[in-house]
């Protein structure tokens, strides 16, 4: 039924508040390059006639790994040209432009990854994925 599929893979040894924001800022950010369209965004009506918009009609699946493993997926999402966004540590105290300063200066091997959002072909995102468990 779907083409496309929609996986996060969080960082399971973050504290849930902390990786519950990164998700949150990832999707916005995401959602916003992505598009109504593709993300199939719908307008879900209730039965008193209220309006719920903007609710994917795909499943979006929330996974768990640790930061290194979020790294390797991230480089395998690049080489098969999956549109995907991450989230790393640095992004997460001070302004933002002492996040932007501090992650010019943390060279890729040490970033600490708290998640990343992939969207892109379903069978190319679920063999990447798919040794991933459920968030719990």
């Amino acid at each position: 039924m779907f083409t496309k599929k929609l996986v996060a893979v969080m960082n399971e040894k973050i504290e849930p508040g902390i990786i519950m924001n990164a998700l949150a800022h990832m999707c916005i950010g995401f959602g916003s390059v992505i598009g109504k369209d593709p993300l199939r965004l719908t307008n879900y009506i209730d039965a008193d006639g209220g309006s719920h918009p903007n609710i994917s009609e795909m499943p979006f699946m929330i996974k768990a790994a640790n930061s290194n493993k979020i790294r390797g997926l991230r480089q395998a999402a690049i080489q098969e040209g999956i549109q995907c966004v991450d989230f790393i540590e640095s992004m997460t105290v001070g302004t933002y432009v002492e996040q932007l300063e501090r992650t010019k200066n943390i060279k890729e091997a040490d970033l600490v990854y708290y998640g990343i959002v992939l969207f892109g072909d379903e069978a190319k995102v679920f063999e990447l994925t798919r040794k991933f468990s459920l968030w719990k």
